[in-house]
């Protein structure tokens, strides 16, 4: 049985395709499902922002067959855990949630490098030349924490 990740952020062709195709690439393909979405409905069925695609192949990952979709409520019950980018992105998710247990599964991706301290992931899609490398970066050191106690507390594989 596969454990199942989702990252949302807000378009879903920024942020959030960039942490699925890292944390993809980190983890074992028959033991893990990473996927993503975003809280709006305005790309859906779009591949990700170009300069998404463009940090993520400089890095050796490529997303350019991701599909944008819109985070639903029934993803509480296809996934087991649900990494949000900001605390908007948390705020609308978790309006989402019909019981405490959907509650749980979400958390700000961040949280996993700066325990509660609830940093946000910086949205890149207005900013700088450089923001999709920086964004890359904080991702690709958050996702290696996430991979590291995903595979201890659901395979027998170790890093």
């Amino acid at each position: 049985m596969q454990t199942k990740i989702l990252m949302v952020c807000l378009g879903n062709i920024c942020r959030s395709p960039i942490a699925e195709g890292i944390l993809f690439s980190k983890l074992p393909k028959d033991k893990f499902l990473v996927a993503s979405a975003g809280t709006g409905n305005w790309h859906v069925g779009q591949q990700p922002d170009l300069r998404s695609i463009a940090v993520s192949k400089k890095h050796g990952i490529n997303i350019e067959n991701q599909k944008c979709q819109q985070f639903k409520t029934s993803d509480f019950d296809t996934f087991d855990y649900i990494y949000v980018m900001d605390s908007s992105n948390y705020n609308d998710v978790i309006k989402l949630a019909q019981n405490e247990n959907q509650k749980k599964k979400v958390v700000l991706i961040l949280n996993e490098l700066h325990p509660e301290e609830n940093r946000n992931v910086p949205d890149p899609y207005f900013g700088l030349d450089n923001g999709f490398e920086l964004v890359f970066k904080m991702l690709d050191e958050t996702c290696e924490i996430i991979a590291q106690q995903l595979i201890k507390n659901h395979s027998k594989i170790s890093i």
